[in-house]
């Protein structure tokens, strides 16, 4: 083992982020007496002192990969899928209280996020309603939020994952995605895990003794699952989850579109459906 081996080998003690370019990437044939060799070629003082260098270098380019990841395109999928239901789900609650409100104002008060944009949209001259008019004005900002939110999910879902994309469309792969904590997380997942996303706690209290198993999670919202008869719905999340799974793994490792699995699935469902049809 020489000192080129060293992963401060001619690095200037102050070059920070050339230190945490060999610590990310650097590879060494064996171990070796690391501190003697800093000592002995002048970078650090004594080995206390490389020790220093080495746990901030390490901790900077262990927050440096966290931030990049953090950055990559299926996290930002993740967050907008979220910020979505948050703001739907947010919208969908003061709409409540806004014809809760309404109703003991108004004699043709309405109902859920169209009512609020009626109220705001219409014409009304008492100032004490101004309140809540100004809550129905959120309740419309919010809704349109998730709906802008929507639109890039399905804009910027295909190019993340265009596999699932296709087979689940763009807003439930993006759940998919979530739930998994990312891309990478949901191709290692089997599809049997995929087919349950969603659905932990129904399958905590399976595991618990107190529930039977269940059959599917999110994808249930697919409509090759709550399309088909319930006596063939397991084995339709099965075949669902199973070419997601593929999917998902096709869209991590290569990226390459694959329209063979379009058919493959319709193909399956077909199968499935048509056994039901005949019993």
């Amino acid at each position: 083992m020489t000192t080129e081996d060293a992963w401060f080998h001619a690095l200037p003690p102050d070059d920070e982020s050339a230190a945490q370019a060999r610590i990310t990437d650097g590879t060494a044939e064996e171990p070796a007496d690391w501190p003697q060799l800093a000592v002995e070629t002048g970078y650090a003082e004594n080995a206390e002192a490389y020790y220093d260098v080495l746990r901030s270098t390490t901790l900077a380019a262990a927050e440096a990969a966290v931030k990049e990841r953090e950055r990559a395109d299926d996290q930002q999928l993740k967050h907008a899928i979220r910020a979505m239901d948050d703001c739907e789900r947010t919208a969908n609650e003061l709409a409540e209280r806004v014809a809760e409100w309404a109703g003991t104002r108004l004699s043709d008060a309405g109902t859920g996020v169209e009512y609020a944009r009626e109220l705001i949209d219409g014409e009304t001259a008492d100032p004490a309603d101004a309140d809540l008019r100004s809550l129905a004005q959120r309740v419309v900002e919010l809704a349109e939020e998730a709906a802008e939110l929507r639109r890039t999910i399905e804009t910027t879902a295909p190019d993340v994952a265009p596999n699932l994309s296709a087979l689940a469309g763009p807003v439930l792969a993006a759940r998919l995605v979530s739930l998994a904590g990312g891309l990478e997380a949901l191709a290692k997942k089997p599809s049997g895990t995929v087919q349950v996303l969603g659905a932990e706690d129904a399958l905590f209290a399976h595991l618990q003794g107190s529930a039977p198993s269940p059959k599917h999670g999110i994808i249930y919202t697919h409509e090759y699952v709550s399309g088909t008869d319930p006596a063939q719905r397991g084995s339709a999340a099965r075949a669902l989850a199973g070419k997601l799974t593929i999917a998902a793994r096709i869209d991590h490792y290569s990226g390459d579109r694959r329209p063979e699995l379009d058919a493959e699935l319709d193909e399956r469902i077909e199968t499935i459906r048509s056994r039901g049809e005949s019993a």
